[in-house]
C-alpha cells in the first residue's frame, strides 16, 4: 500500500545557488492537475472516499482471500488498485507542496496530516499481502489461467518473494500504523534541519544549495571558504545527523531481525527484484576500476588545475580552460528537445509538454528542497520533474536526466498503477540514457579541441560522480549498518567509516581537510532510502552497455527501447535486457560500462600528449 511520498529519484544534491538573472523565466509546477487546492471539494472527496473504500476493501475481503476464484480474485486486485490510486494521487499532492517549500509549516502540517489519515485508513488492508502469502503456490498459479489477472503475477510474485520474511497479522499491522512517527518522523525532520541550515559566505547568509554551489567556482579560495563552512555547520549539526542515523539504522536492524532477513541489504534487492550476486558483481568490478577510473582521472585534473596534491573543494572545481558562460533555460530546453528528437522523434514528443503544461519545477526558491528528481504521481495523472536550475551545463544534464524520468514514467504509465513502478535498478535507465544523448549532442557541437577536452572532462566527471562515488557510498552506508549492530555509534565513529570509503574511491591525488569526516551528514539517499545509491551505478553501467549496442548500429534498436520502458515493472531486469544480448548477471557486463568511461579517460589523456 501507499507508503509516504517518496520522489522516484531520492533528492540528488547538485551544485546549486540562489537563482540569478540571464536564466530565462524557468517554469513552475502546476498542481491542479491533482488537486485546485488545498482545500478543494475534490480532495476531501477523494479522502473521504479513501476511507469509505479501504473499510469496504476490509469488510468484503479478509480472512476470503484464500476462498476466491479467478474472477473474485480479479476484482479483487482491481479495487485494491483503485485504492491505491487515490492514496497516491493525495499523497503526490501534498509532497510535491510540501517539496517546493519544506520550511512552510502549514505546508508540513497539510502534508503530515494527510499521511497521518492515509496511513490509519490503509492499516486494515494490511491483511491483504498477508493473505495472498499464505496461498499455496498450486492454488495460486492455478489462478493465473484468467488471463486478466494473469497480467498481474508480477504483482503477486513480488508480493510472494517476501513470505520468508513475513511477521504475524498483528505485528504487520502494528509496523504499518507506527509508521508515521518511525522512519517517516526521522526524514521530516532530516528535510527540514537540511533546509533550515544557514552558511555564511561572503557577507551573505546562504542555504545549502547556495554553499554547495561555490564549490564549482573557478575561484579556488571561495572554494575554500564553502567547504570550510560546510564543514562548520555540519560539525555544529552532527549530533542531531548522528541520532538520525542511529535511531534508523537500529529500527532497520530491528525489523529486519524480527523479520529474518540476513542481510541489512536484502529488503532492497528484494524491492529492486536484483539478485545479491548482481549488486555484489557490480560493486567489486567498481571498487576493482578505482585505479583506471577515478584515480586516473583526478590526477589528470591535479594537473590541469596545477597542484601539487588536490583538496576535497577541488574535486567539482571547473577546469581553467572551462567556458563560465550560463546556458539560458530555453536553450537548454531546445538542446535537450533536439537531442531527444535525434534519437526518436517520439521521445521529444512525450517529453514537449513537461515545458509547456506546469510540470517542470525549475527556479531555487527559498525552503525549496535540494536537488532534482521526477515524481510519477499516479498513472491517471503525469508525472513532475523538480530541478534547482542554475544555467550550467551539469545543470543541462540534470534536466535531460530527469525528463528521461519523466518520459519512462509516461510510457510505463499503460501498465496501470501497480504494474507502472520500475525497480530502482531499471528505474535510472531512460535517465541515464536521455543524459548520454544530450551530451554526445552537446559534443557534436563542440568547436575546438577545448571545448571537446572540457565536455569529456565534465561527462567523467558526472560517471564518476554516478558510478564510484555512488559504490563508495553503498560501502559507507554497508559498514554503518554493520557497526550499529553492534551498539550505538558516536559522531567520530560514524566519520572514521566515512573516510574509510573517501581516499580508496577518490585516490592519491587528494588531501582531506579537517571537517571533510563530516559531509556524510547532508546526504539524503542514506536516511530516505537505505542502500539506493548502487541503483545509480547500476543504471550508468547497464546505459553505458546499451549505449554501446546502440552504436554498433540496428535498425530496430528504438522499437526495442521503448518496448523496455513501456514494460515499467512487469518485467524482470534480464527479460529487459535480452532483446539486446545484454545480461547483468555476467560480470563482464558491468566491465563493458566501465570501459566506456576508461575510453574517455583514454581519449583526455591522449590530448595531453
Amino acid at each position: 500500500m501507499t507508503a509516504p511520498f517518496r520522489p522516484t529519484r531520492p533528492i540528488l544534491t547538485r551544485d546549486v545557488a540562489e537563482s540569478g538573472g540571464g536564466l530565462g523565466d524557468l517554469p513552475e509546477w502546476d498542481l491542479t492537475d491533482l488537486y485546485p487546492a488545498p482545500d478543494a471539494k475534490e480532495f476531501k472527496r477523494d479522502m473521504d472516499w479513501l476511507e469509505r473504500a479501504c473499510g469496504d476493501f476490509a469488510t468484503d475481503y479478509e480472512g476470503k482471500l484464500a476462498n476466491l476464484d479467478a474472477d473474485g480474485m480479479l476484482e479483487c486486485v482491481l479495487r485494491y488498485e483503485k485504492i491505491d490510486v487515490i492514496a497516491g494521487r493525495i499523497m503526490s499532492y501534498a509532497g510535491l507542496r510540501y517539496y517546493q517549500n519544506t520550511t512552510d509549516a502549514e505546508i508540513a502540517k497539510f502534508m503530515a496530516d494527510a499521511q497521518d489519515k492515509i496511513t490509519t485508513f490503509t492499516t486494515p488492508l494490511v491483511f491483504y499481502s498477508l493473505e495472498i502469502n499464505r496461498i499455496p503456490d498450486d492454488q495460486i498459479d492455478a489462478l493465473f489461467s484468467n488471463k486478466d489477472l494473469a497480467r498481474y503475477k508480477p504483482v503477486f510474485d513480488r508480493l510472494r518473494a517476501m513470505r520468508p520474511y513475513q511477521l504475524s497479522d498483528e505485528l504487520e499491522k502494528f509496523l504499518h500504523d507506527q509508521s508515521t512517527v518511525g522512519a517517516a518522523a526521522w526524514n521530516r525532520l532530516f528535510d527540514e534541519t537540511i533546509a533550515g541550515l544557514s552558511f555564511e559566505m561572503d557577507g551573505e547568509t546562504l542555504n545549502i544549495e547556495g554553499t554547495l554551489n561555490f564549490l564549482t567556482d573557478p575561484d579556488r579560495a571561495k572554494r575554500q571558504a564553502a567547504a570550510e563552512e560546510l564543514a562548520r555547520v555540519f560539525g555544529d549539526n552532527v549530533k542531531l545527523f548522528a541520532r538520525v542515523h542511529n535511531t534508523l539504522a537500529k529500527e532497520k536492524e530491528i525489523e529486519d531481525r524480527w523479520r529474518g532477513m540476513p542481510t541489512p541489504q536484502t529488503g532492497r534487492h528484494l524491492s529492486n527484484h536484483v539478485e545479491p550476486e548482481v549488486v555484489e558483481a557490480l560493486r567489486n568490478a567498481v571498487v576493482a576500476a578505482y585505479p583506471k577510473l577515478s584515480h586516473r582521472y583526478y590526477e589528470l585534473k591535479r594537473k590541469w588545475l596545477g597542484l601539487d596534491v588536490m583538496e576535497v573543494w577541488d574535486r567539482n572545481a571547473p577546469l581553467p580552460m572551462e567556458d563560465p558562460t550560463l546556458v539560458g533555460w530555453e536553450q537548454a530546453k531546445a538542446t535537450v528537445l533536439e537531442a531527444y528528437s535525434d534519437f526518436a522523434p517520439e521521445m521529444a514528443a512525450i517529453a514537449e509538454p513537461f515545458f509547456n503544461r506546469g510540470w517542470i519545477d525549475a527556479g531555487v526558491k527559498p525552503g525549496k528542497a535540494p536537488g532534482a528528481f521526477a515524481h510519477p504521481t499516479v498513472t491517471e495523472v503525469h508525472p513532475y520533474v523538480m530541478l534547482n536550475y542554475l544555467g550550467k551545463p551539469r545543470d543541462v544534464m540534470t534536466l535531460a536526466h530527469e525528463l528521461g524520468h519523466g518520459v519512462h514514467q509516461v510510457l510505463a504509465a499503460g501498465q496501470g498503477e501497480l504494474l507502472s513502478s520500475t525497480p530502482l535498478t531499471l528505474a535510472e535507465t531512460a535517465s541515464v540514457f536521455g543524459e548520454m544523448l544530450t551530451f554526445r549532442k552537446m559534443l557534436e557541437g563542440a568547436q575546438t579541441q577545448a571545448q571537446r577536452k572540457v565536455m569529456l572532462a565534465g561527462k567523467v566527471e558526472d560517471m564518476i560522480n554516478t558510478v564510484v562515488r555512488q559504490i563508495a557510498f553503498y560501502d559507507f552506508e554497508c559498514k554503518l549498518h554493520d557497526a550499529r549492530q553492534k551498539g550505538e555509534l558516536t559522531p567520530d565513529e560514524i566519520n572514521a567509516l566515512w573516510m574509510s570509503v573517501q581516499g580508496e574511491s577518490l585516490g592519491p591525488a587528494f588531501q582531506f581537510m579537517d571537517g571533510y569526516e563530516t559531509f556524510w551528514s547532508y546526504i539524503p539517499h542514506f536516511v530516505h532510502s537505505p542502500f539506493y545509491v548502487y541503483a545509480y551505478a547500476f543504471g550508468d553501467g547497464l546505459v553505458n552497455a546499451l549505449y554501446a549496442v546502440y552504436e554498433e548500429g540496428g535498425d530496430d534498436f528504438q522499437d526495442k527501447y521503448f518496448e523496455m520502458l513501456k514494460a515499467g515493472g512487469s518485467k524482470h531486469h534480464s527479460e529487459l535486457l535480452a532483446p539486446f544480448g545484454l545480461d547483468a548477471s555476467d560480470p563482464k557486463f558491468w566491465d563493458k560500462g566501465l570501459s566506456m568511461i576508461s575510453g574517455m579517460i583514454d581519449e583526455l589523456e591522449a590530448m595531453e600528449a
